[in-house]
């Protein structure tokens, strides 16, 4: 995994895709982004058309709410799924280059060995294609060589294995646990407490999705410089104290905070593995934020991501019971 410290700060300015007085020079090359209608495609479509790409999506159903909204801001759609191989291939036909990210099991609509498929079917028809940059999102436990026991890292593991045999310029990002996931219901929110699985004093890096597209367009906007890395991305990093603290401080009473029991872990594999991941530090994430922050200048701090964009999410949350709906 590279240093992203090592990569000089305002790459924007640096790219040789920018005109002199700022003006991006790539109409006519566009990016495939897959998993547009969900959060993270989402985030990086939304991010491409700001920056002035044109966006392509591969949607599974054009006249859905959202496909509808992609199509109002200027994405071209395509009708198909991961397993229509002839659609994905004139979806990419042409493109510069591919935004690929796939559904994984804890979603419950796929099975670990589909999402490898997924994966390994994007990355070869990129390369069938003459796409010239491909960028795949994996997961912040993900280490090269070493398996997790959990079939949804491992997944992932195996596409970054496939992509780094494959002749492509490609950069891998590992995106930390997604902010939004903390206001899921079944964390307690409802009941003014918060339980998650970081000691109260042991710290975990969160993201933001915004996040994620904003980092990834600049990852686009410069091929040379980030083609062939694989890094993490993060917004911030928190104890479980301190996420208690910034819960109890948006919600205007206290929301005390708690590591899941040992008796909840013992009787949950799944919770049970996630804490383990985040004891021996694969979960807790080392993504360097000095250098994400002069990459994306945006960064979300989780407190200002949540006294903002998530601010009815989180008062959502605060009266919404139910149980987490990971479990496998």
């Amino acid at each position: 995994m590279c240093r992203l410290s090592d990569v000089p700060a305002r790459v924007y300015l640096s790219n040789s895709r920018f005109h002199p007085r700022g003006f991006m020079l790539h109409a006519s090359q566009s990016i495939l982004v897959f998993g547009a209608t969900g959060q993270q495609g989402g985030s990086v479509a939304a991010a491409l058309v700001k920056a002035g790409w044109p966006v392509r999506a591969l949607v599974r159903d054009r006249t859905s709410e959202k496909a509808a909204t992609l199509a109002q801001a200027g994405v071209e759609l395509t009708e198909g799924s991961f397993e229509d191989i002839d659609t994905m291939r004139r979806a990419i036909d042409g493109a510069y280059g591919v935004f690929s990210v796939q559904p994984s099991s804890p979603g419950g609509a796929v099975t670990d060995a589909e999402e490898v498929r997924y994966g390994i079917t994007v990355a070869d028809l990129a390369v069938e294609n003459g796409v010239q940059h491909l960028v795949y999102s994996s997961g912040a436990a993900v280490r090269t060589g070493q398996l997790t026991g959990l079939g949804h890292f491992d997944s992932k593991a195996a596409i970054e294995r496939h992509v780094h045999t494959l002749p492509i310029t490609a950069t891998i990002v590992r995106p930390a646990a997604f902010m939004e996931m903390l206001l899921m219901p079944g964390f307690g929110l409802d009941e003014g407490r918060f339980t998650f699985f970081n000691r109260p004093d042991q710290a975990m890096q969160f993201i933001a999705v915004e996040d994620i597209g904003k980092i990834v367009a600049a990852v686009f906007a410069d091929s040379k410089r980030f083609g062939g890395q694989t890094f993490e991305i993060a917004s911030d990093t928190l104890t479980g104290s301190e996420l208690g603290e910034a819960f109890s401080d948006a919600a205007g009473r206290a929301i005390t905070y708690q590591r899941y029991s040992e008796d909840v872990l013992a009787t949950n594999p799944f919770l049970a593995k996630l804490a383990a991941l985040l004891d021996d530090g694969r979960l807790a994430g080392q993504a360097d934020l000095s250098a994400l922050r002069a990459i994306n200048p945006e960064l979300r701090s989780f407190r200002s991501w949540l006294m903002g964009d998530a601010r009815q999410a989180f008062e959502r949350a605060l009266g919404t019971s139910g149980s987490w709906a990971y479990n496998n």
